[in-house]
């Protein structure tokens, strides 16, 4: 199985494969026709508290990895529950709003989900 990461506010494309949404609020101004999500998996984004350090508080990104991490050690029956969700699909593609590719948590929870 191919995971990749995308923005959700990205046009969506027949080689997202089966596009889930791994945050825990719905993108804002984004329809869900427009966004063109299989799945909205919030139960393994980042918990509120998390999300407001990181976003809100200016966590070091550093930090907000080994903290996730953490949530989703703790949380592994929801990452396993997910893994058997996505299974099956040739493309997963998992979404995600913030503006940053490359500081975000859809990275770091295709990892989990390879591991």
């Amino acid at each position: 199985m191919d995971i990749r990461t995308k923005r959700v506010y990205d046009e969506p494309a027949a080689s997202d494969g089966y596009r889930v949404l791994v945050d825990r609020l719905w993108p804002r101004g984004l329809s869900k026709e427009k966004a063109d999500v299989d799945l909205w998996a919030k139960q393994v984004a980042p918990s509120a508290e998390l999300r407001k350090a990181f976003h809100h508080e200016g966590m070091p990104f550093d930090d907000f990895v080994a903290a996730y991490r953490a949530e989703l050690a703790s949380n592994a029956a929801e990452v396993e529950k997910l893994r058997d969700e996505i299974a099956g699909h040739e493309v997963v593609t998992l979404l995600y709003a913030m503006h940053d590719p490359d500081h975000n948590h859809a990275g770091l929870l295709r990892d989990a989900l390879e591991a």
